[in-house]
């Protein structure tokens, strides 16, 4: 497994999450607009491949593709509109985050790497 190609779609996967949660507040007063999201442990599993090589692994769990953007079933609004912005923020906020230690664990192998290469 390639830690860098992995860092390098998580960066993606977190930039394309960040896009679809913006869209779900700026659509918080659109009626019958339904909320979406981004699964990270679909895509996770996606790029990592587990395979199950004996009776007591734990497999791959993806059913979906990639990166799948899906509707999130949740209770609507009178309009039809079911976005919660105090949920939405709080994904962001998580989001942000995983993004950050995506970014942090990439500058630290490009770090070691330069360091290696001087001695």
């Amino acid at each position: 497994m390639d830690s860098f190609k992995t860092l390098e779609q998580l960066i993606h996967f977190t930039g394309m999450r960040h896009g679809v949660l913006t869209s779900n507040i700026a659509n918080a007063d659109t009626p019958n607009y339904k909320a979406k999201d981004m699964n990270f442990t679909q895509a996770l599993d996606a790029e990592l491949d587990l395979k199950t090589t004996g009776p007591g692994h734990i497999g791959n769990s993806v059913e979906g593709s990639q990166g799948q953007i899906s509707a999130e079933a949740s209770a609507s609004w009178e309009d039809g509109n079911n976005v919660e912005v105090d949920m939405e923020v709080a994904k962001m906020t998580e989001n942000a985050m995983l993004f950050q230690t995506a970014v942090s664990l990439l500058e630290t192998k490009i770090r070691m790497f330069k360091t290696a290469l001087r001695r």
